[in-house]
């Protein structure tokens, strides 16, 4: 029984492995193309498969079909089918391969085994009531009068032929007439019978023959001017956008665009349509003027009566629309570009849609395989662009898009590249990708070059002065790539679609100026008061070339200052009145317009940079001195040698003392008044946990949350300075209260530890920072030792106070000198001492100039953003530059105090 068992279950083991494929999982892998002319492709196996006897493969691969000269006995499916051999008396097959049939005398067997006629006959290969003839026959079709008619297409029905052959020879027969695309004309002079330009010329230089003009231009040119055919007139006025809508009035040459512009000329008493002067009846409207040179009637529309405002919990939308067009002329329908339609770039569609939400600026890039572009857009369509809008009737009403294209030629020259709108040449009709008029040997080959619409540009512009939320017409830019066709699998394109909202910001611009020119006078006023103070310390009344280069090393830090202010109130403007605005009131500044403001915290940067500079410099050369005021305490005896004599001379003092307090002034040169790392860290939480990194885009829709669709919602500039500068001023400001109010008055003052410790020492410091001027702190005990009782310190006290012929002065500083920074009085026979209650000796120290480190350190960290659009990376590199120099500035000062005080830079820890 168990052997029995064991048996069983190896057998089925057996057969389940022969169930499973050869190596487990795996699979050939094949196409269509893999497969021989005497295979198809199975889709249910993705296998090639071999067809039956006297079968081949069908055209497509993926069927079998008879032999030539064999008929059809059955056909269950494209896998059973049967074929039998013809025999000698009737050779041929029937149209639809179920009969052996003999050809007529004129019909010809053709490589398919099947009867063909001459030209202007049909194929008979069944009687009337459908029964199967045994030889087949060939029959005229009667092109007089008044049958008019020719073969069909397929070769198998008579039917009339097109107008143009009637109306030119009353037959079907054009004769001797113009023969041109499918339709016959005669030969007028005055008529558009000449030759006509079928070439494309491509960015590269290469030229293409386009099967699609060859076949199309000058047929649809003649049909358009002889019977006013509309789809005709359509068909020449895309071949004239395939060219790029350009122009040259100098060449004799009929291209797509003389064509029409002839067309449009001849056509004159036909009138315009809806009185637009440029769009003449039955032709389409492909100039936005009928002159070249009319870009600045733009700014003359009148604005659209909406009011655009941001109240309602729906947002507003630019209610685009298209008029689409096929190569034909075909009107096909009207369609909103909502749903991804202008934009090439495959996107979730609340992302696509968010481009139309009113006031929202968007940018999308992307790149896409030509392979794609191939198969997607394998038939070309045109677009005349419309905005739809409410009238004052309350009707819907359209405003036609002008197109700025910025490869139309005039006359040779990009005239739409050009930065003057006067020299603008506006257009009409676009299309997306034209794989179309590339093609050069026939309309089923693949192109030799595609054009693509690799940027489109949607500028909005508001109307200036006015807080009723209106804007004039919208105005779209585009751009196209030439692509010559190599291997597509491999080639790839970058396209964008973007949408920008613009207004005149010259009175701003004015405003700006204003501002920056009076506080740079008072800059330069302040400025020549420090280096008149300057001049009074270092005690030199000459104007020389130091002189000079003092004030403007002065004036440099003034000047960073006062573009700071300006900087700094612009990008708080716009963060308060564009985020904060309920109806269409001001917009952002567009990324060139942000171009004098960047300028501006460049300069701001590189200025606070230099004033950095020199204050490093001033305090790496200061001159410090440590005076001990400890008396010896006894004698000490000491025995001359060689005589036996005793002497007795002063204790010594210990260095010790002097030690420890160069060593804690060594350590105070650079704290500061706030933690740097604690305002970065403050600052990212803020902007990137918080959110307020959120209030940057370019909407006017505040939130601190993202979305999906705010990655497509580019940030302004302006914005993410105005939010960057605010956030960081206020941790800042916010740090210095909290360690001036509480930590340093209740846990700890370095400052104040230091002048504590010199008491306690005993040793005064001497900091020269002019040849003239300098800090004393007082740290001379008045009990002459370090360390001493409570009655000899109430005695020494009492003798301090009976002092009153010394050869300094010591008094308090006026309200003046404390303002403009300058000491008024000479000191000719006495040395001034000023009480210091400000402690302003941290002059020399980065204690005392937190503020210019505070907005150096924020100026960095902004100019990094901007240049990288990354808090996070700006906070990286700002932590980075702190600490090289804090690290400059310390080790620097530390040989400067060990050079200065003759102390062994050893002893400095």
């Amino acid at each position: 029984m168990a052997l029995g068992g064991l048996c069983s279950l190896l057998g089925a083991l057996a057969l389940f492995h022969s169930l499973l494929p050869s190596d487990g999982s795996s699979l050939p892998f094949q196409t269509v193309e893999n497969c021989t002319k005497h295979q198809l492709f199975d889709s249910s196996q993705m296998a090639c498969v071999g067809c039956g006897p006297h079968q081949q493969t069908s055209s497509d691969g993926m069927s079998c079909m008879c032999l030539p000269g064999y008929q059809l006995i059955s056909n269950n499916g494209r896998f059973s089918i049967t074929c039998k051999k013809c025999s000698k008396l009737y050779p041929a097959v029937t149209q639809d391969g179920w009969n052996c049939i003999r050809c007529s005398s004129g019909a010809i067997i053709d490589n398919n085994g099947k009867c063909q006629c001459p030209k202007g006959q049909i194929l008979v290969e069944r009687t009337i009531s459908g029964i199967p003839m045994t030889e087949a026959k060939c029959v005229t079709c009667s092109s007089s009068s008044p049958s008019f008619s020719t073969p069909n297409a397929l070769g198998n029905q008579c039917i009339r032929c097109h107008e143009s052959f009637i109306a030119t020879t009353q037959s079907c027969d054009c004769q001797s007439n113009i023969l041109t695309g499918g339709l016959c004309f005669l030969h007028h002079p005055e008529d558009l019978t000449s030759s006509v330009v079928t070439n494309i010329i491509y960015e590269q230089g290469f030229k293409v023959s386009s099967a699609w003009f060859v076949t199309h231009l000058k047929a649809s040119a003649i049909a358009c001017l002889r019977f006013a055919n509309l789809t005709a007139c359509q068909a020449v006025g895309n071949m004239c956008v395939m060219i790029m809508n350009s122009i040259d009035m100098a060449t004799t040459l009929n291209d797509a665009c003389t064509l029409y512009h002839t067309l449009f000329k001849k056509t004159g008493s036909l009138g315009n349509t809806h009185s637009i002067s440029s769009w003449r009846k039955n032709m389409p409207w492909l100039y936005f003027d009928t002159q070249y040179g009319f870009g600045f009637r733009l700014v003359d529309q009148e604005p659209f009566q909406t009011l655009f405002h941001f109240k309602s919990l729906k947002n507003m939308e630019l209610q685009f629309i298209h008029a689409k067009y096929d190569a034909r002329g075909n009107f096909l329908n009207w369609e909103k570009v909502t749903g991804g339609t202008l934009q090439l770039c495959p996107d979730t569609m609340p992302r696509l849609n968010t481009a139309y939400i009113f006031g929202t600026t968007y940018q999308q890039t992307c790149t896409l395989p030509v392979s794609k572009l191939l198969s997607k857009y394998d038939e070309t369509h045109f677009y005349d662009t419309y905005m739809l809008y409410k009238g004052e009737d309350g009707e819907d009403k359209l405003r036609a898009i002008a197109i700025r294209n910025l490869n139309l030629q005039y006359n040779g020259k990009f005239v739409n590249q050009e930065k003057i709108m006067n020299n603008w040449f506006l257009t009409r009709r676009i299309f997306l990708v034209d794989t179309l008029s590339g093609r050069e040997m026939n309309l089923d080959s693949q192109p030799r070059a595609i054009r693509v619409a690799s940027n489109i540009k949607i500028s909005v512009n508001l109307v200036s002065n006015n807080l009723q939320g209106k804007i004039f017409p919208p105005m779209m830019t585009i751009s196209y790539t030439d692509i010559k066709i190599q291997n597509p699998d491999q080639q790839t394109i970058s396209v964008s679609f973007s949408i920008e909202y613009q207004m005149d910001l010259v009175t701003a611009f004015q405003n700006t100026k204003i501002a920056l020119g009076f506080l740079s006078g008072l800059s330069a006023i302040c400025s020549m008061l420090k280096t008149a103070s300057w001049k009074r310390r270092i005690g030199s009344p000459m104007i020389d070339v130091p002189t000079v280069l003092k004030f403007l090393l002065i004036y440099a830090g003034d000047l960073a200052n006062t573009f700071f202010i300006v900087t700094f109130g612009t990008g708080l403007y716009w963060l308060i009145f564009f985020k904060g605005q309920r109806v269409l009131s001001v917009l952002l500044p567009t990324p060139t317009q942000e171009i004098h403001f960047i300028c501006s915290v460049a300069s701001a940067f590189a200025l606070k940079f230099l004033q950095l500079l020199h204050i490093l410099v001033n305090q790496l050369t200061v001159d410090i001195f440590f005076i001990d005021w400890e008396r010896p305490k006894g004698k000490i005896v000491k025995s001359i040698a060689g005589g036996g004599d005793i002497k007795t001379t002063p204790a010594p003092v210990s260095i010790w003392r002097t030690y420890f307090v160069a060593n804690e002034w060594n350590n105070i040169q650079t704290i500061r008044k706030i933690n740097p790392t604690c305002q970065i860290l403050a600052v990212v939480f803020l902007l990137e946990i918080v959110g307020f990194a959120n209030l940057t885009t370019m909407d006017p829709y505040p939130r601190l949350s993202s979305s999906a669709e705010s990655s497509v919602i580019p940030s302004s500039r302006i914005l993410r300075y105005g939010v960057a500068t605010t956030i960081w001023l206020s941790v800042g400001l916010i740090q210095i209260i909290f360690g001036i109010g509480i930590y340093e008055r209740f846990v700890e003052d370095r400052i104040s530890q230091f002048i504590d410790v010199c008491s306690v020492s005993n040793i005064s410091v001497i900091i020269l920072s002019h040849k003239c001027f300098g800090y004393y702190i007082h740290g001379r005990s008045v009990h002459g030792h370090a360390d001493t009782n409570m009655e000899e310190m109430n005695l020494n006290l009492k003798r301090e106070a009976a002092l009153h012929d010394m050869d300094y002065i010591i008094q308090d500083k006026l309200l003046l000198e404390r303002i403009i920074g300058m000491e008024l009085h000479e000191p000719i026979d006495k040395t001034i001492f000023y009480n210091d209650e400000n402690l302003s000796f941290t002059d020399v120290l980065y204690y005392g100039n937190e503020g210019t480190l505070l907005l150096f350190d924020m100026l960095f960290f902004c100019i990094v953003d901007l240049a990288t659009q990354n808090f996070i990376f700006a906070s990286i590199l700002t932590c980075i530059q702190q600490k090289i120099f804090q690290f400059i500035r310390h080790a620097a000062g530390r040989k400067n105090l060990a050079a200065k005080t003759l102390i062994d830079e050893r002893f400095l820890l």
